[in-house]
C-alpha cells in the first residue's frame, strides 16, 4: 500500500551530534534546544553504512552467531569473509569474527576468532558457542566450546564450491572466546551420508545434566544429546517440507507474561510457498530432554519482513527466563550480493538492532513480542517532541534525515488507510511507506530502491481496526528499516536502497483524518567499529615486519608449537634461541595508541619486571615499561588485557625480554591486538 503526492516542503535537519530536545514551531519548522557532547559520526565517505545498526567493518558477513556472556561482555561472533569480492559463483570461505558489547548496541571489533583453513576442514560455517562451566569437555571450567558445521576434508574443488560434506566440528577457547582452536580434524558428529547437516545449536539441559544439539537437515532438524559435547547420540528428530530450507535451530525456555514457563522451538525458514515470511519461524510447546511436544503445527513469525535471517536469540544474563535478546542479518540470499554498501563503501553486512523479546499470551496462544533494546536509548543525540499532528490527507514534515527512529500512537474514526512515507526524495517520487488499513500493517519499499530482481516489495500482517488506534515504532536507517506495530507482535524489517539525499518523511491518511499524537523523532550517534590491529601474530618465518631482536634472537624466529591457548601454528618463544640460556629482546615496531585494549597471550617461566633476572612482556611508551607482564611458570597461555587509554595518542612498542638463564628461563607469547 502506498501513498504518493508531489508536495514539497522545507527542510530541517535536527541538531547535529548533541541530545537536543526541540519543538515544533508554528511555522512547522524545528526549534534547536539544548546541547550535550557529541557522539562519534560515521565516515562522511560512507553513503551507506548504517548509522546506528551493527556493520561487518570489511567485506562480508552473514549469519550471527549467538553470543555468550564472558566477563560482563556479550561475545558476538558472526560469519565473516576478508576474501570477498562480491561474486555470487566464488566461495572464498568464512570464519568467525568476534565483536564485544556491554549492552547489544555498541560493539567492539575484536578481529577473527576461529580462522578459516586452520586445518584440512577449511572454512567454518554456521554453529553455536557456549560457556563450559563445569568443565564437561575437559578443556578447563570456563572454556568456551563452540560445536561449528565444517566441510569434512574438502577436496580443492569442494572447497572451491562449497560442496564437501558438512558435518560438526569442536573448537575450544581458553582465553575467554576470543581465541579458538580445533579439536581435532575429526567431526564430533559425522556426516552420515546427508547432503544437508549444518548450524548446530547447543543449549545445556539443566534439569538432565546433559548439552542438547539440534542440527538443521534442509527438511528437518535432528536432535541429538551429549554429557561432554564430545560424544553425541541422535535422540529425534522434527520434519517439515512445507517451510523450505529449514537452517539455523533454536530451543528456549521462557516466562510467559502470566508466569507460565514454555519452550519455544524456532528455524531460519522460507515460508514463501504458503504466503508465509522468510525469516524466523517459532513454535511454543513442551521440551522433554529428547523431543519437542508442539502446541500447535502452524508456525508463528519473529519478523514479517523481507530481510531478518539466520537471527539468533540469547537470554538476558540478569533475568534469563523472562526475557531474551535477539538479532538477525538484514538480507536475503534471492539477492544476497545486490547491496550498494559493496561498491559504494567496501563492505557488505548489516544486522537488524538488537531485540529484547519477551512471551505473551493472546487468549490460548501465546507469542513472542519485540521491541527495541531498552540501550538504544543511551546513544540518542537529538530528539525532536511534535506534539500532536493531524493530517488529513497528506502533510510533509519540515525535517531531513537517514538514521533515526519514529515514535507515534495514531488515532482515527473514519480513515481506511494511515501511515508515514520515509526516505522521501524532494520530488516526492520516491519514497518507502509504512502504515496500516483496515486489515493489515505494512511496509512497503517498492517505491525507493530496493534489492534488484526480487518481487518482495510490500510485507503485510494482520491488522484490526475495531478501536481505530495503533502504535507504530520505527527505526530506519541508511538501507534498513524496521517496523514494530503496537507491541511489538508483528514486526516488518526490510532493506531500502533509497539514494543518498532521499531523506523527507511525510504523513498521510485516506478516508478521513487522523492524528499522530506524541509525534517523536530521535536521532542516533555511531556506532561504527574501529577495525582491531594485529600488531604481531608469529606466524612467519620472522618475527614479523619491524620487529627487531637482539642477543640470542638476533638469528632465531617463531617457533611451531601446540600450546594450550595458542592461535595458530606459531608463537614466540625464547626457548628459540638456545633454550633456557638464552637471553636477549624481541621489540615490536613503533605503533600509536589508537584503540582502548591491548590483548595478548603469554606463559613460560615466572621472572617479573623489575625482579631480575626477568622474563616478561612490557608496553614501552617514550622507552619506558608503562605495563608489564610474565608467565606462571607454565606452558598455557593465559590472556593478558591492559587498558591502555590513558596513552591515547602516543607512540609505544611491545618488548618481549629474556634475562632468565634458569630453569623456566624463557617466555612464550602470541596473538598482539590493538582493539577497543
Amino acid at each position: 500500500m502506498t501513498m504518493v503526492s508531489d508536495a514539497g516542503r522545507g527542510r530541517v535537519r535536527l541538531a547535529a551530534g548533541a541530545l537536543a530536545v526541540i519543538g515544533i514551531g508554528v511555522a512547522g519548522g524545528l526549534v534547536g534546544g539544548s546541547q550535550a557532547d557529541a557522539a562519534g559520526a560515521a565516515d562522511p565517505d560512507d553513503d551507506y553504512r548504517a548509522q546506528y545498526h551493527f556493520t561487518v567493518p570489511d567485506h562480508w558477513k552473514n549469519d550471527p552467531q549467538r553470543p555468550v556472556y564472558v566477563d560482563g561482555r556479550f561475545h558476538y561472533y558472526y560469519l565473516y569473509n576478508g576474501d570477498y569480492n562480491a561474486d555470487p559463483t566464488a566461495n572464498f570461505g568464512t570464519e568467525w569474527r568476534l565483536a564485544t558489547s556491554y549492552d547489544g548496541v555498541v560493539f567492539a571489533d575484536q578481529g577473527v576468532a576461529a580462522p578459516k583453513k586452520t586445518n584440512a576442514n577449511y572454512d567454518l560455517w554456521s554453529g553455536s558457542a557456549v560457556v563450559d562451566h563445569a568443565n564437561t569437555a575437559g578443556f578447563g571450567a570456563g572454556a568456551v566450546v563452540m560445536l561449528v558445521t565444517q566441510m569434512d576434508h574438502p577436496t580443492l574443488a569442494q572447497q572451491a564450491n562449497a560442496s564437501g560434506p558438512q558435518a560438526q566440528f569442536l573448537w575450544y577457547s581458553t582465553d575467554g572466546g576470543r581465541n579458538f582452536q580445533p579439536y581435532g580434524e575429526a567431526p564430533v558428529i559425522p556426516n552420515e551420508g546427508r547432503a544437508d547437516f549444518r548450524d548446530p545449536k547447543v543449549v545445556w539441559d539443566a534439569e538432565r545434566g546433559r548439552w542438547v544439539a539440534l542440527i538443521a537437515e534442509r527438511d528437518r532438524v535432528s536432535f541429538y544429546t551429549s554429557p561432554d559435547l564430545k560424544t553425541w547420540s541422535r535422540v529425534w528428530e522434527y520434519v517439515n517440507p512445507g517451510i523450505g530450507t529449514i537452517e539455523c535451530p533454536d530451543l528456549f525456555q521462557i516466562r510467559a507474561d502470566d508466569g507460565s514457563l514454555t519452550w519455544v522451538f524456532g528455524v531460519s525458514a522460507n515460508g514463501y510457498a504458503t504466503n508465509e515470511p522468510a525469516t524466523f519461524a517459532y513454535w511454543t510447546g513442551s521440551f522433554d530432554g529428547t523431543s519437542f511436544a508442539f502446541d500447535q503445527a502452524a508456525p508463528q513469525w519473529l519478523d514479517h519482513g523481507f530481510d531478518w535471517y539466520g537471527a539468533v536469540t540469547w537470554e538476558d544474563p540478569a533475568a534469563p527466563l523472562d526475557r531474551r535478546y535477539a538479532v538477525g542479518w538484514m538480507n536475503n540470499w534471492d539477492y544476497a550480493h545486490s547491496t550498494p554498501t559493496w561498491e559504494s563503501d567496501g563492505f557488505n553486512g548489516t544486522d537488524s538492532i538488537t531485540r529484547e523479546i519477551r512471551l505473551k499470551r493472546y487468549g490460548s496462544t501465546l507469542s513472542l513480542v519485540s521491541q527495541p533494546v531498552a540501550a538504544l536509548a543511551n546513544i540518542a543525540t537529538a530528539r525532536a517532541d511534535l506534539g500532536d499532528v493531524t493530517v488529513d490527507g497528506f502533510l510533509p514534515l519540515a525535517y531531513e534525515g537517514d538514521a533515526y527512529q519514529v515514535e507515534a500512537d495514531v488515532t482515527w474514526q473514519t480513515a481506511s488507510n494511515i501511515g508515514l512515507q520515509l526516505r522521501r526524495s524532494a520530488d516526492g517520487t520516491r519514497h518507502a511507506d509504512v502504515g496500516v488499513t483496515e486489515t493489515y500493517a505494512y511496509l512497503n519499499r517498492g517505491q525507493t530502491g530496493y534489492p534488484a530482481g526480487t518481487w518482495k516489495s510490500e510485507s503485510r500482517t494482520p491488522f484490526s481496526n475495531d478501536d481505530g488506534r495503533v502504535r507504530l515504532r520505527i527505526l530506519v536507517d541508511r538501507t534498513t528499516i524496521e517496523v514494530f506495530v503496537d507491541d511489538g507482535r508483528y514486526v516488518h524489517s526490510s532493506q531500502v536502497f533509497a539514494p543518498p539525499g532521499d531523506d523527507g518523511i511525510a504523513l498521510y491518511s485516506a478516508g478521513g483524518p487522523a492524528t499522530f499524537h506524541d509525534l517523536t523523532i530521535t536521532e542516533f550517534g555511531s556506532v561504527a567499529q574501529r577495525p582491531a590491529q594485529l600488531i604481531g601474530d608469529f606466524e612467519g618465518a620472522t618475527w614479523g615486519a619491524g620487529w627487531t631482536a637482539t642477543g640470542s634472537f638476533a638469528a632465531a624466529a617463531p617457533s611451531a608449537s601446540s600450546l594450550v591457548g595458542q592461535v595458530g601454528a606459531q608463537v614466540a618463544d625464547t626457548f628459540a634461541g638456545g633454550g633456557d640460556p638464552a637471553t636477549g629482546a624481541i621489540t615490536s615496531p613503533p605503533f600509536t595508541v589508537d584503540r582502548n585494549f591491548l590483548h595478548f597471550l603469554v606463559g613460560g617461566g615466572d621472572h617479573p619486571l623489575g625482579v631480575e633476572p626477568a622474563t616478561s612482556v612490557q608496553l614501552l611508551v617514550d622507552g619506558q615499561p608503562v605495563r608489564t607482564a610474565t608467565g606462571e611458570d607454565s606452558a598455557r597461555l593465559r590472556p593478558v588485557e591492559w587498558d591502555v587509554r590513558e596513552f591515547a595518542g602516543r607512540t609505544a612498542q611491545i618488548q618481549i625480554l629474556d634475562d632468565a638463564t634458569g630453569e623456566w628461563g624463557h617466555v612464550m607469547v602470541d596473538q598482539f591486538l590493538l582493539s577497543d
